[in-house]
């Protein structure tokens, strides 16, 4: 394992954090809430101690498979570790492991809260807490991918270990431009959403930290309504871009490239379009009999199956109290999430369709034992290591969810608050049902449930084996 390495690493992940951190110091300064201070102070020594660190570069720049699992899983770690000082120093929330919940919320772009009213937070603390999901939502280390030589495959090793989805694929030739390319789209995107929310009557502060919550896929809010309070054009236009941003970022460098035909060939993208559609289109149907106009009860359907989808978790009503057949959609949607290669959380549509294509193809060869039929994803065969992968995935998240559950049911509550409180921090969702419902936090469980929950959280976003490596004993063997 190439140790040296993975401290530099983490030392430019701390100084990146560090330079991050300026602008909520900025901020502060602008609206005076004097809260500033704390970001200053944890953002010096981030800077300091990883421009010391960096000084000190290895020889051997290379990053093998297992250290781009163990440089991510402790990149995550250290990110979060730093990134909840602020929010514990200044007293804005005052237990450490709220601090920390709260964090890794936002930078796994998860959006569940453990504050009670959001709006009593200074205006620093909300930025920051915004800030958070964009930077998450991306990824740290894919930004670092585009300042740091790497050499051989070093590049395509971090970032398979921290871009969500079955497969990494280059839109370069070179991984660094490949990265850099995904930023650019990334803030493009991130700014359009602004400027639109902005013809919406928001301010500029309010729009920004919404854009960042959109962008990233997380869910946290500046008002403690969430949107239920917002128009209906603000909600379409975030909607539009939940579900823009749930969709794999490559299609968006083939029609930036003008190549038109390889951006519409991702049938992963077409399925996830289709199943957008007709969830809402039967949440509509359902809770149409509870709204006064059909426009209102569109919208609302509309944003929140793609708030669920794209695993953003914004709330522009109380799902909780929809009929039955609603809610299952939306808890299905949660299971599922947004595509490969995007800034959202869940299981991925594109595992979802491997696993059906595998049980047709398994049910197929008991009918005809001499067929010889493949996997297929895009008119192409799926590779055999991918599709196994898949289901080691599968298996290995049902194992990690079932135990997640049992810890956090010796908390006694219902059984609906404990799954879907797995369920909506495993898939970086935010809100569940019932007493994490859309109108509710977290704040109200143990000590050991949160801690519980950090680690779903973060193993979610970096799909389970970055931070599952960390807890094995060969890992640490010379």
């Amino acid at each position: 394992m190439n140790s040296r390495m993975i401290r530099f690493i983490l030392f430019q992940v701390m100084r990146i954090e560090g330079v991050l951190m300026l602008l909520p110091c900025l901020v502060s300064v602008i609206y005076g809430d004097g809260e500033g201070v704390f970001y200053a102070a944890v953002a010096a020594f981030l800077i300091i101690v990883g421009f010391i660190g960096c000084r000190f570069r290895p020889k051997n720049h290379s990053v093998s498979v297992r250290d781009g699992y163990v440089a991510t899983g402790l990149s995550w770690i250290v990110m979060s570790l730093f990134g909840c000082l602020p929010f514990f120093l200044s007293g804005e929330i005052s237990n450490f492991t709220d601090a920390l919940f709260e964090t890794v919320s936002g930078f796994t772009t998860t959006g569940a809260s453990i504050m009670p009213a959001v709006e009593q937070m200074s205006h620093a603390a909300l930025f920051w807490r915004s800030f958070t999901h964009w930077i998450g939502g991306m990824g740290v280390l894919v930004f670092l991918l585009a300042l740091i030589p790497m050499s051989g495959g070093s590049n395509i090793n971090l970032m398979k270990a921290e871009s969500p989805g079955p497969s990494v694929g280059k839109l370069v030739p070179k991984m660094r431009y490949s990265a850099l390319i995904l930023y650019i789209i990334y803030i493009f995107l991130t700014l359009l959403e602004t400027i639109l929310l902005l013809f919406g009557g928001l301010d500029l502060f309010e729009s920004f930290c919404l854009s960042f919550g959109t962008a990233g896929t997380g869910g946290f809010a500046v008002r403690n309504d969430s949107f239920m309070s917002y128009s209906l054009y603000i909600r379409w236009v975030a909607g539009i871009f939940m579900v823009l941003f749930g969709v794999n970022f490559n299609v968006y460098y083939f029609m930036l490239m003008r190549q038109f035909k390889k951006a519409f060939c991702f049938e992963e993208v077409r399925v996830f379009f289709t199943i957008v559609a007709i969830s809402t289109l039967v949440v509509f149907a359902k809770i149409l009999p509870l709204y006064e106009s059909g426009a209102a009860a569109l919208t609302d359907a509309f944003f929140q199956v793609t708030s669920i989808v794209s695993t953003t978790g914004f709330g522009s009503a109380d799902f909780d109290m929809w009929p039955s057949t609603a809610k299952f959609v939306l808890c299905f949607l949660m299971f599922m999430g947004a595509c490969a290669g995007s800034t959202g959380g869940g299981v991925k549509v594109s595992r979802f369709m491997i696993l059906w294509r595998s049980v047709v193809k398994e049910v197929q060869s008991y009918i005809h034992p001499k067929i010889v039929k493949k996997v297929t994803l895009d008119k192409k065969p799926v590779d055999p290591d991918v599709v196994k992968s898949t289901h080691v995935f599968l298996a290995t998240y049902v194992g990690i969810f079932l135990i997640s559950m049992f810890i956090v049911s010796f908390d006694n509550h219902d059984m609906t608050t404990t799954f879907t409180a797995v369920l909506a921090t495993f898939n970086n969702i935010g809100p569940g049902l019932s007493l994490v419902g859309p109108t509710c936090n977290y704040g109200f469980l143990s000590v050991f449930s949160k801690w519980t929950l950090i680690f779903d959280m973060l193993a979610g976003r970096l799909e389970l084996f970055p931070i599952l490596v960390l807890f094995a004993p060969s890992l640490y063997k010379k």
